[in-house]
């Protein structure tokens, strides 16, 4: 019967077993392309989830020894510290500079002094961590009633930027911090920022003299190490 019906149903076993040899052969081969592919994205991921806690807990550490070391002054100088940005904030624009000039008012300037030294004290039991300190200067968005917006914005960013390099200068010369002058040139950027990043009040509006500020922002390894991760994974 088998020669007028077609191949016995041996044959066809035969044939059915083959094709579940060749998917289960595709089946092996698929799961080595995934194991190839997915493992190298699991350990990265792994190794930046790893790098993200170290850095939650290094930037946490941080922020209490700023907090140990300067809570008592900053009523004083009208400054605050941000957890989350590690940013010391200087809040009086009467006391930071002559007004449209870059010149640092002697109060500022005593304050550095008391303040820079202790905080490169600070920066000092986390040089791995540290990748750069910023020292931000901003402005209001106005500069006088003749001005444009546009024109103030440029002229608040020509102001901005040689308020900071002042500051720069200033705690450089510190002697207090002579020592360790090499490193902090390593560290130290100058960053005007004009009314790029200005203060507003409960209505929505500009503080004009809330925006008119100096903040020091530390910025740590870890986004530098999550590069490098990625960038190796390619």
């Amino acid at each position: 019967m088998d020669r007028f019906f077609g191949t016995s149903s041996r044959e066809e076993e035969s044939e059915w077993l083959s094709v579940s040899d060749l998917m289960a052969g595709l089946m092996v081969i698929f799961l080595f392309i995934a194991i190839v592919f997915i493992r190298p994205l699991a350990e990265q991921n792994l190794e930046i989830k790893e790098i993200a806690r170290t850095w939650q807990e290094n930037e946490l550490e941080i922020y209490k020894a700023l907090l140990d070391e300067f809570e008592e002054d900053l009523p004083r100088w009208n400054a605050e510290i941000e957890k989350d940005t590690l940013l010391i904030r200087f809040k009086s624009p009467d006391v930071l500079f002559e007004r449209g000039a870059s010149t640092i008012r002697s109060e500022f300037a005593a304050i550095l002094k008391d303040f820079f030294p202790r905080y490169v004290s600070v920066l000092q039991g986390f040089r791995k961590s540290i990748e750069e300190v910023r020292i931000e200067g901003h402005t209001s968005s106005v500069w006088n009633r003749s001005t444009t917006e546009d024109a103030a914005y440029f002229l608040n960013m020509k102001l901005s930027q040689s308020r900071t390099r002042a500051v720069l200068q200033n705690v450089l010369n510190l002697t207090e911090v002579r020592e360790a002058r090499a490193w902090l040139q390593t560290l130290l950027t100058a960053n005007g920022l004009s009314s790029s990043r200005i203060v507003l009040n409960e209505k929505g509006s500009e503080d004009r003299e809330r925006s008119r500020r100096v903040e020091f922002r530390i910025r740590t390894t870890a986004r530098t190490e999550i590069v490098r991760i990625l960038e190796a994974a390619k």
